[in-house]
């Protein structure tokens, strides 16, 4: 069962609830949704939720995905992350994590 995590604000995350299905600006920016893997949610926090409160990490089960997700290659931290390319469904979701 390999997992992806994303950081989103609670207030988000409850109205993604409400519809069935969690968008995220970057998807229609860039065209996916920026995920990280276990070991890489600290230094996105401090990279880009160093200021932000009412924090969550949504822990999703990539298998129940309905939308695509790709490693893909990032030249700011030479590392590679997992982006969905479409919303993430509810039902991917299997835990949520205050931070």
């Amino acid at each position: 069962m390999p997992v992806i995590y994303h950081v989103t604000t609670l207030e988000d995350w409850e109205a993604a609830k409400q519809k069935g299905l969690y968008y995220h600006p970057s998807l229609q920016a860039e065209g996916f949704i920026h995920c990280s893997q276990e070991h890489q949610v600290a230094g996105v926090l401090e990279r880009y939720f160093n200021e932000k409160g009412n924090l969550v990490k949504l822990v999703i089960e990539t298998d129940n995905l309905t939308s695509k997700y790709v490693f893909d290659w990032s030249k700011s931290t030479a590392d590679t992350f997992p982006h969905i390319y479409g919303p993430i469904n509810i039902d991917a979701v299997i835990d949520v994590i205050a931070l």
